[in-house]
């Protein structure tokens, strides 16, 4: 296995509803990546249509749901062949279509020129349940660098469990593509990351949207953090913390990270413990008992 990986994340201001124009100018980016020796390149949340909600319209007739396409459509098609042609791997976000239903998904594709699969986000927060439906399971895909984890922003930010499941797998790099805007603060999204990097000792790669797309002025702020040579402290390897000064200009940032820092049993390095007391089966038990519960049964 691999430690030496490039990977870029960009800030990138979506055209809203316009996947052809969005396809495109993400494909130029992964071309300009690849030149500059990216190995993974990561875009925002749908960042192939926008991502705000089309309240002017309901039901099948709302934008996300109108641009939604299959893992064989056309877009991932040229990403596919895109990520082919300049040897790299690339992760988009994008409705996502599965017969009658959409997903805020996640796309990735590889450098063999496939769709390796997609992550449907889990928890919709706001109105993005007006046009999509949840997800129900992780998605991580093999690299030269181990198994990689693909999240997407609140699933990020709030549910931890993803988090650590992906890091207890083996993961050292998540992939954390994001749709911020001001109406969440930056400090919230930042103590977040942060946090989650440390205390997991693993590498996130996070790519915001920037603009007022729609209505929801983008914090931008993409950025790849992860461990830090003085223990515990985490580092920016690339880009810049959410709501940090220019950090909602349209850029591409790439950070060249050492994974071997996160060879080490996850936890160990925040905590000094060579074993830590990370016990799956206990909490198997716990949430059985939180499923049950009326208040949580139905979802």
């Amino acid at each position: 296995m691999e430690d030496i990986v490039t990977v870029a994340v960009v800030n990138f201001e979506p055209t809203w509803g316009d996947t052809h124009a969005n396809c495109n100018r993400m494909i130029g980016y992964m071309r300009t990546a690849s030149k500059r020796g990216a190995d993974i390149v990561v875009f925002p949340e749908t960042a192939l249509s926008g991502y705000d909600v089309d309240a002017d319209h309901e039901g099948d007739a709302q934008m996300h749901r109108q641009v939604a396409e299959s893992v064989d459509g056309p877009c991932a098609k040229a990403f596919a062949s895109a990520a082919k042609e300049y040897g790299l791997y690339a992760v988009y976000g994008a409705p996502e279509r599965d017969g009658n239903a959409v997903y805020n998904a996640a796309f990735v594709v590889s450098p063999e020129g496939e769709v390796v699969g997609t992550y449907r986000k889990l928890h919709l927060p706001f109105k993005e349940a007006k046009w999509a439906e949840r997800g129900q399971e992780p998605f991580m895909f093999d690299t030269p660098w181990g198994p990689v984890g693909v999240s997407i922003c609140y699933d990020t930010y709030v549910f931890g469990e993803i988090m650590r499941y992906y890091r207890a797998s083996g993961c050292r790099l998540i992939i954390n593509c994001t749709a911020v805007d001001e109406f969440v603060t930056a400090e919230n999204v930042r103590t977040a990351v942060e946090y989650l990097s440390a205390t997991n000792n693993v590498y996130i790669a996070s790519a915001n949207c920037i603009g007022c797309i729609r209505e929801n002025a983008m914090l931008g702020g993409s950025h790849i953090v992860g461990p830090s040579s003085h223990v515990p402290a985490i580092h920016y390897y690339a880009g810049q913390p959410f709501g940090a000064k220019g950090s909602d200009e349209q850029e591409m940032f790439l950070g060249t990270l050492d994974l071997s820092y996160v060879n080490k049993s996850f936890l160990a390095q925040q905590w000094a413990d060579k074993n830590p007391d990370f016990t799956p089966g206990r909490y198997i038990d716990m949430y059985k008992k939180l499923a049950n519960m009326d208040k949580f049964a139905s979802r």
